[in-house]
């Protein structure tokens, strides 16, 4: 694929829900979920991208209970995903629901709408009505936390009903909600960090009653989303309504370790790549995805460390070409309505996706200037 040239792929409803198919390590595969106001019109697509011929092959399958909020790929069985999707219940009111998917197997894409399989449905409708999402544990499928109205919830996903084994809830005046919430991948995977308009709370689940920490007024208006740096234990990364990027120490909640805005309007999704941690991406509703670089916090901040057996014989010379500023790397402007949802693959550190509400999805690669420079 020519880092230069961008995949276009156009899907026929509004999408927002948008994931790498975690668990596969060999292609580059992505999940796109639709939101269709006729409910039983709504679909997953699976999208893949073909090395060889520089193309994207798709498989549709039909969801047709609901439009998809969230969509989440299982991080250890590729054809495993959870969908938060909003459908109508027996009194005709609209009602958010979570569900447990499988893709059966393909031998071969073709054009037609296969029928997923429901494996079971998670009923979060004991914590609230306001489903925000439902995400995986980083490395076991068996588990997953729901985020609903001011609770969450960890989710034993094991057996045909999904059980919950523990909860946590914000307290506070004025019915308090949150807005998003993700894992912590490091000390075990028992944290869980959730976001409150414009705060973030830090939980263990182990002891869920209070947040184990908390960082107040973080941004200036609403936090839309948070990634953890994978390679950098106390790391974590948020965007929000401000066009604001933040990096924060959760040592030092008092100050952001680096700060920038870039977009013009409010930023929906950020992604810290989990290999080369020096490049993150954001997505807003300016239309905009950008490609940033923050090696000076990353875990490499003086470049990738050359081994006596790569510089060939170049020393010092060769470690100084590795060295990444900070700044922008990429501004990619394909999209024509606000960008929801950005995401790294997981079989290709240098791959990205991005998903747009008028149903465009776009493919792109870091440039190799870039790619080149953090590696040789």
């Amino acid at each position: 694929m020519d880092s230069d040239i961008p995949l276009i792929y156009g899907l026929e409803f509004q999408t927002r829900a948008l994931s790498a198919q975690t668990a596969e390590t060999d292609i580059v595969r992505f999940l796109v979920g639709t939101q269709s106001l006729e409910f039983a019109n709504n679909q997953v697509h699976l999208v893949e991208l073909n090395e060889e011929t520089n193309g994207l092959k798709t498989q549709v399958f039909q969801h047709s209970i609901g439009e998809i909020w969230s969509l989440q790929a299982s991080p250890t069985e590729s054809a495993l995903f959870i969908t938060c999707y909003n459908s109508l219940n027996d009194k005709g009111i609209c009602q958010m629901k979570g569900a447990l998917w499988k893709l059966p197997e393909i031998k071969e894409y073709t054009n037609d709408n296969i029928q997923l399989d429901m494996v079971a449905e998670i009923d979060t409708t004991e914590y609230g009505t306001d489903l925000k999402t439902i995400t995986y544990h980083p490395m076991d499928g068996t588990k997953a936390v729901s985020v609903v109205d001011n609770y969450f919830a960890l989710w034993d996903l094991n057996g045909s009903k999904p059980q919950v084994t523990v909860s946590g809830k914000l307290s506070g005046k004025g019915l308090p909600r949150f807005i998003n919430g993700k894992w912590n991948p490091h000390n075990g995977c028992n944290h869980f960090v959730t976001l409150h308009e414009n705060n973030i709370q830090g939980w263990d689940l182990r002891t869920p009653s209070v947040p184990s920490w908390v960082i107040p007024s973080a941004h200036s208006q609403i936090i839309r989303d948070l990634d953890f740096n994978a390679n950098r234990q106390y790391f974590l990364s948020t965007c929000g309504d401000d066009g604001y990027m933040k990096f924060w120490d959760i040592r030092v909640p008092d100050e952001p370790v680096l700060s920038r805005m870039e977009h013009s309007h409010w930023v929906w999704s950020i992604r810290i790549n989990r290999c080369h941690d020096q490049l993150v991406l954001t997505s807003s509703s300016d239309s905009r995805v950008i490609l940033y670089s923050v090696a000076s916090i990353s875990s490499e901040p003086y470049g990738h460390i050359v081994s006596p057996e790569d510089d060939n014989g170049q020393g010092d010379e060769a470690c100084s070409k590795e060295k990444l500023e900070d700044g922008v790397v990429g501004r990619y402007e394909e999209h024509e309505d606000s960008v929801y949802a950005v995401e790294w693959s997981s079989a290709d550190p240098w791959t990205f996706a991005s998903l747009s509400y008028d149903g465009r999805l776009v493919i792109n690669k870091v440039p190799r200037k870039y790619k080149y420079q953090i590696l040789l």
